[in-house]
């Protein structure tokens, strides 16, 4: 039995309810370890502020790496163009922005909402912003390389929530989800060029 792989549409849909699973998987997971996912999460203008410049180096270094020639970033590229640009082709600008914003939101809410303060409870600061990201790397090890980015990625995320004068999840979700959909906005950019 061969598993076709998903429709655009179909894709964008599933796409959605996954990462949207996953602020469900944070409540169950905060109540288990006694961790309020919410807790953190307050806005604020200088959040937004901080969130939006958070997002300037990522993206920076994201438009660096796709500029080099090494072996395994090329690889990357190429399987990040077969794999999600075929099946972000259907999807509109604002179909990439509400996936990047869900992805975002529910990504940030499980491992910096949850997992990190529970580890850093658990462990200490240090230890804990280590090993949630460890965690947030082995969901994204796509890769070897890729699984490293995700963990620098998820470091660099894991201290944007201390920046500022008190800890909030506001930042770093709006620095995910604004790198996640130019990301997105790249990846079936290349693809329509390269197909």
């Amino acid at each position: 039995m061969s598993s076709a792989p998903l429709a655009p549409d179909h894709f964008f849909r599933f796409a959605c309810l996954f990462e949207a699973s996953l602020s469900l998987i944070a409540i169950v997971l905060g109540w288990v370890l006694n961790v309020d996912p919410f807790a953190d999460l307050l806005y604020s203008e200088t959040a937004v502020t901080n969130g939006l410049l958070a997002t300037l180096p990522v993206v920076l270094l994201f438009f660096a790496l796709q500029s080099m020639s090494y072996a395994p970033l090329r690889y990357i590229r190429q399987l990040l163009q077969e794999t999600m640009g075929a099946r972000l082709i259907g999807c509109s600008k604002s179909d990439l922005l509400i996936l990047a914003l869900i992805a975002g939101f529910s990504e940030e809410l499980l491992f910096r909402g949850v997992l990190q303060p529970w580890l850093e409870q658990v462990t200490g600061m240090m230890a804990g912003l280590l090993l949630s990201n460890v965690v947030f790397a082995l969901v994204h090890a796509v890769t070897p390389l890729y699984a490293l980015l995700a963990m620098v990625m998820g470091v660099y995320l894991g201290l944007s929530l201390d920046y500022g004068d008190q800890r909030n999840l506001m930042t770093p979700i709006i620095a995910h989800a604004l790198y996640d959909f130019v990301a997105f906005l790249v990846i079936l950019r290349h693809y329509r060029q390269t197909h």
